[in-house]
This record gives C-alpha cells, sequence and structure tokens, in this order.
C-alpha cells in the first residue's frame, strides 16, 4: 500500500515524539495537581513544567499561563465583556473582530451579537487599520480581537500597528495566535496583545489542550468561563489534563528550539509546492501570494474546480489536504476568509489548502504535484467537454 502524505497540519498537527514521550510518561503520575502530598506534588510539577515551556513560546510569564480544553475555550474565555484591569473596573461595551477570524472568535465569545462588530480586511486579507481606527473612535471600552495568521490562507496581519491604535484607544487586544504558533515568532510584549490564545495540537501536541496567555497580571476576569474549584488561579475550574498539558509543554520546547530550521524547511517546501501549482495550472489562483504569509501554507483554486471533488480525488491519490470553504450540512459554501477579500464565489467555491509541517518531506510535494497534474487534467477535460456541449 502506498504510504499516505499528509498535507492538513493547519487542522491538526502530528504528535511530536517529544510530545508522545511526555505524554505517556505524564499518564503513569497517579496524583491530582491539587493534592498535597508526593503525587499530587508530582502531577503538580508536570504541568507547572509545561507552564513555563508555553510562556517561553510566546516570551511571557508562566504565571499568566491559563490551561484550558482547546483554543476555542481560550477564546471563549478571553471574549467577555468582564475583563478588568486596575485601571479600568468597568465593563468591556463592544467586541471588534475582523472579517476573517476563525469561527470560534466570530461567535462573540459571551458578547451579546448586538455588541459585536465587524473590521474589514483589505484583497489580501489584512485588516484594514483604517476601518478599525474608525470603529475604535466609536466604542468608549473595546475588546479588538484580530488573529496573528490566518488559518486558510496563511497571511499574517498586522497586529503590532493595530495594538498601537487599540490601546491609544483604551481598549485590550486578543490575538489567536493559534496558527502562528511554532511557525513565526511570537513576543507577546512586542506585539502589543494584552491576550494571546494558543492550542496543543497545532504545534505537535496532544488534541484537548489549549491556553491563554496575559499580557500582565493587571488582567482580570470578573466572570470566569467556568466555576468551581479555583484551578487554574481561578480562571478555568477543573482537574488539570495533566497528560495533555504535558505533552503541550514538549511540544513548545521542541518548536521553540527548532524554529529557525523547521520554519527554513516549511517555506522552501511550500515554494516549490506553490511552483509546482503554476507549472501544472497556470490559471490556478495562490490567495494571498502578494504579502507576508506563514511558511508552511498555501490556499489556492483555479476556475470551475470544486472543493468537495477535488478533496475526494486528491484522497484517492493518496493525499490528504482541505477545503478553503466552511461546510454546513454537507453543503459546502463559500469560506468568510475570501468573501471578505473580495473573491469571486464560484472560485471561492474550489478553495483548497495545503499546509506543511515539520516533518514534510520533498517526496509529499511531488505526490502532491502528481495528483495535481491529474486533477488538473481532469478539471480541463471536464472544461472542454461542458464548452463543446453549449456550443
Amino acid at each position: 500500500m502506498t504510504e499516505r502524505v499528509y498535507l492538513d497540519w493547519n487542522a491538526t498537527a502530528p504528535l511530536r515524539p517529544q510530545a508522545a514521550a511526555a505524554l505517556s510518561e505524564a499518564l503513569s503520575l497517579a496524583g491530582n495537581p491539587s493534592s498535597v502530598h508526593a503525587e499530587g506534588r508530582a502531577a503538580r510539577s508536570a504541568v507547572e513544567t509545561a507552564r513555563e515551556e508555553v510562556a517561553a513560546l510566546v516570551k511571557a510569564r508562566s504565571g499568566d499561563v491559563t490551561f484550558t480544553a482547546s483554543g476555542t475555550e481560550a477564546n471563549m474565555l478571553a471574549l467577555t465583556p468582564a475583563i478588568e484591569t486596575l485601571s479600568e473596573k468597568r465593563p468591556r461595551d463592544r467586541l471588534l473582530i475582523s472579517a476573517v477570524e476563525h469561527s470560534s472568535v466570530r461567535a462573540g465569545g459571551r458578547f451579546p451579537r448586538g455588541a459585536i462588530g465587524d473590521i474589514a480586511v483589505d484583497a489580501a486579507g489584512r485588516v484594514d487599520l483604517a476601518a478599525l481606527a474608525d470603529a475604535l473612535a466609536k466604542t468608549e471600552r473595546p475588546l479588538v480581537s484580530i488573529m496573528l495568521a490566518n488559518n486558510e490562507t496563511g497571511v499574517l496581519q498586522p497586529v503590532a500597528e493595530a495594538a498601537a491604535l487599540v490601546h491609544a484607544a483604551g481598549g485590550l487586544l486578543h490575538v489567536d495566535a493559534v496558527q502562528a504558533a511554532g511557525r513565526v515568532p511570537i513576543d507577546i510584549g512586542a506585539l502589543g496583545a494584552d491576550l494571546i490564545t494558543l492550542s496543543a495540537h497545532k504545534i505537535g501536541g496532544a488534541k484537548g489542550v489549549g491556553a491563554l496567555i496575559r499580557a500582565r497580571e493587571d488582567i482580570h476576569f470578573a466572570d470566569p468561563l467556568i466555576r468551581g474549584g479555583g484551578q487554574e488561579r481561578g480562571l478555568r475550574a477543573g482537574t488539570e489534563n495533566v497528560a495533555g498539558i504535558a505533552a503541550f509543554g514538549a511540544a513548545a520546547a521542541a518548536a521553540r528550539g527548532q524554529f529557525v530550521e523547521e520554519a527554513a524547511h516549511m517555506l522552501a517546501l511550500r515554494q516549490e509546492l506553490e511552483a509546482g501549482l503554476l507549472a501544472v495550472a497556470p490559471d490556478t489562483v495562490i490567495f494571498g501570494a502578494g504579502v507576508e504569509r506563514l511558511p508552511n501554507t498555501t490556499l489556492f483554486g483555479r476556475p470551475g474546480m470544486k472543493a468537495d471533488t477535488a478533496i475526494i480525488a486528491f484522497d484517492l491519490e493518496g493525499v490528504a489536504l482541505s477545503s478553503g470553504a466552511a461546510c454546513s450540512s454537507g453543503k459546502v459554501q463559500p469560506s468568510h476568509v475570501l468573501a471578505a477579500m473580495g473573491i469571486d464565489a464560484g472560485l471561492a467555491r474550489g478553495a483548497l489548502r495545503a499546509s506543511l509541517g515539520w516533518n514534510s518531506q520533498k517526496a509529499d510535494i511531488a505526490a502532491f504535484l502528481g495528483a495535481w497534474r491529474k486533477v488538473a487534467s481532469a478539471l480541463s477535460k471536464d472544461s472542454k467537454e461542458r464548452s463543446g456541449m453549449a456550443a
């Protein structure tokens, strides 16, 4: 049987060997991390070691890391009107989000629907800073959420510039860095982010663990998402997922230690992949190609291509990709990201995403391009047949 090629790292990265080892070791720990006996202290030590590694990934302090059950839950914890600081005890009155955010942010967290506003993006999918400034001018105590890198296109956002505008307006900035972690350097201070969300399984950790990281101690949630036993400094009740958290920490340490080599490796492969796409079918569109993107992400489309049938065709060839479109009740709808960029709905419906990772190989690109030749050829043949029938 031919070995399959996995090019869907933005959905989930395979478990890193370091994370697998940490996961296995932590599963043998019997104690509850809230217990004071030796077994409890061993479990607590595993959690706190991981907290330090996750904090180091974004140059934050370990005491400002709150572990959650997912990136989505971390976003839900962050997106609440009940954020207080030493200088501002009143609730946030409005949530402003970019038009290309992940669905977990676009849902608005715990803000009422009427208090949520969109920030437009340009044709490349980057936040329109003038539109942000205009929205901020109409809001007294805003919370703004802008992702560091888009999960579909890989386009990087001008977060530091946005942070300056947000803070000048008296607001707070939340940054969903789930896709960026381990692929581009992240410095919470340099970005100007007040809150950052991470997810373990995007960097080679186990599924089911996320983190919300504060830039400073004076950011306080008056209304925690989960109340109970006071775990995670009262911000997220419930016994910690010790094994998953330990694996998260190991993955964060590996990603940080090997970042330069891995980023260069992924970029070289991405460039080869995109050159091959265009060589096979020059009318292929690579979305966001003209701006800075993640080194591992390619979202592409071709006139007349249908994402659902193309994904099946690639899958039959042993290549795992994902669609750049949202699927609801079995019906593929145009991606809200591409719609916000002004991309034609027909082209958007055929968008496919190839995403690479730390152990992707040149052979994977060759297999992908071999499959692409068949998919593109079938599409061209179908197009000619339709043209002949129309004539």
